[in-house]
């Protein structure tokens, strides 16, 4: 089988550690969750994953997958019908997880994303795919013009990769456009920003952490 070489920016490239962390945990006998299509993508993809091979940073990637989870099960439990942004998809699997037949869902990510995403998932009538930057507010806007509310917005190893003013801007046009919304995001230590180049996965791409 001809394999698929991913054409991703810097940034873009990070989405392939919670991909491979995915795998990883999926083959082992017991482990903490089941992704059977991260083994099918990895498999499919021309791509060094051994530079991460026994990183820590993979259980952890999968504990923070499991906890944004929980967090939009929850939101399903009260509001059955409502709609799920996953912001800076990549090859995430969350719907596949947690579809409960009614929810409508986008997955959103920048154009290059959504080129090598395109060949593993197909749109569907309760969920597509928007290739778009986060930074934007047009998808916002179609969000809010094509799908009911509430909204719950899931921002997974994404916004660090962005200036603190970028982020601020996000959360005003989303309270602006989507307000009353909910938004799962992930924050990193100024710390761990310090010191990214030490770190055990990050350190092995060009990507850079911009916001703590």
């Amino acid at each position: 089988m001809d394999k698929r070489t991913p054409q991703l920016g810097d940034v873009q490239e990070t989405l392939l550690i919670p991909l491979y962390a995915r795998a990883v945990e999926t083959r082992k006998p017991r482990g903490m969750l089941r992704d059977p299509r991260a083994v099918e993508m990895v498999d499919a993809l021309d791509y060094d994953f051994s530079r991460f091979d026994g990183a820590k940073s993979l259980l952890g990637a999968n504990l923070r997958t499991l906890l944004f989870d929980l967090w939009v099960r929850d939101f399903l439990e009260r509001h059955p019908s409502g709609t799920v942004v996953e912001i800076g998809t990549g090859l995430n699997t969350r719907f596949e997880r947690l579809d409960n037949g009614t929810v409508h869902w986008f997955d959103l990510d920048l154009p290059d994303v959504i080129a090598l995403r395109r060949g593993f998932f197909e749109d569907t009538g309760r969920r597509r795919m928007i290739a778009a930057s986060v930074t934007d507010p047009g998808w916002m806007e179609e969000v809010r013009r094509t799908s009911p509310g509430p909204y719950f917005l899931a921002a997974e190893a994404v916004l660090i990769y962005l200036e603190e003013e970028l982020v601020r801007s996000v959360f005003r046009q989303i309270a602006e456009r989507l307000p009353g919304a909910r938004l799962a995001l992930e924050t990193a230590a100024s710390r761990m920003v310090d010191t990214q180049d030490s770190h055990d996965v990050l350190a092995k791409v060009a990507a850079q952490m911009r916001w703590s």
